[in-house]
């Protein structure tokens, strides 16, 4: 379950990069896409720190399924 959540959040994350880069192309407002590319950076950044080891080798996704 928790590798689907991550997948939908990475997916999520590359929609919102290309809806910002099309609304970018398009003249749109630009504090939308900064907010847009804003809201995708925090959503790579929850799956790097889910998924990313610590010092001791195993990441938090893995403690989660024990």
């Amino acid at each position: 379950m928790q590798d689907a959540i991550l997948s939908i959040l990475v997916l999520g994350g590359i929609a919102l990069l290309a809806g910002a880069f099309v609304l970018w192309r398009k003249g749109g407002a630009r504090r939308q896409v900064v907010l847009m590319v804003l809201a995708a950076l925090v959503a790579f950044l929850n799956v790097a720190i889910w998924t990313v080891p610590s010092s001791d080798g195993t990441a938090p996704i893995d403690k989660v399924r024990e």
